[in-house]
């Protein structure tokens, strides 16, 4: 039988930014915990960044994280882990403003590959979510100058619109009967003990996914597309930026 899985804090408050935990389970450069509020990577959004501090006073860089298949979440540090902390108490500090960014730019994702689906037929066929900007790839035959400006004007009314945003989970069977709920043919989301976690802008959309967001449309900042490209006859690539970004950081990572 293998280890609990992890509680995952970021789902029930994308806003947890410190937490208290115990090291439940220890490899040369990875630590486990029974709870964190570091998100593992997924959906294009990459891991979080920070640091665990022991009681002693002890700190381990954490420089990435990740989920394996019994959704136990391990964490990378550095230096190396002793093992005589098996069980003792934890502070999980995430990097906060690069957190920030990232659910800033996946929060807008949501709200481009809604439109781009609703008005242009537009599937999703990559994303990578960074903290200076980020892209996304559509199955998209047609794209022009003026598409461009059409998607930013209308992403923008969105981001304006003050929407509330919130997730909750579904069940695995309505999630299959609830075809609205996906953006992407071929890469289906995460079901975790049945279920499937739906985040909803109010008024506006929900969609099946797993990462972190914003607590509202207005904390996104103004939207723009800065480059365009294709990447083959039907498959387009969309550069993006917001304003105000929160801080510089890492170049968008692959999912």
């Amino acid at each position: 039988m293998g280890m609990p899985a992890t509680e995952r804090l970021y789902l029930q408050d994308s806003y947890c930014f410190e937490a208290e935990a115990v090291v439940s389970a220890i490899q040369p450069d990875n630590l486990a915990f029974d709870r964190t509020c570091f998100y593992p990577g997924g959906g294009g959004q990459p891991p979080d960044e920070g640091f665990a501090r022991l009681e002693s006073g002890e700190v381990f860089e954490i420089a990435s994280a990740h989920a394996d298949a019994d959704e136990v979440i391990w964490h990378a540090c550095q230096p190396s882990t002793p093992p005589a902390i098996l069980g003792q108490s934890i502070q999980l500090v995430l990097n906060k403003d690069r957190r920030m960014a990232l659910m800033r730019y996946h929060t807008v994702l949501h709200i481009l590959n809604t439109i781009t689906l609703r008005d242009y037929q537009g599937w999703i066929t990559g994303v990578q979510i960074g903290v200076d900007y980020s892209r996304i790839d559509f199955k998209l035959e047609n794209l022009s100058a003026a598409i461009v400006g059409e998607l930013e004007q209308k992403v923008n009314a969105v981001i304006a619109g003050n929407h509330m945003i919130k997730s909750y989970a579904i069940q695995e069977n309505e999630f299959r009967r609830r075809e609205e709920l996906l953006r992407t043919l071929e890469v289906k989301p995460p079901i975790s003990h049945g279920q499937v976690r739906v985040v909803e802008i109010e008024g506006f959309d929900a969609q099946a996914c797993g990462g972190t967001h914003v607590h509202s449309t207005s904390e996104v900042g103004r939207f723009s597309i800065f480059r365009t490209e294709n990447k083959g006859r039907i498959n387009k690539r969309l550069y993006l930026r917001l304003e105000q970004v929160a801080q510089p950081g890492n170049s968008p990572q692959s999912s």
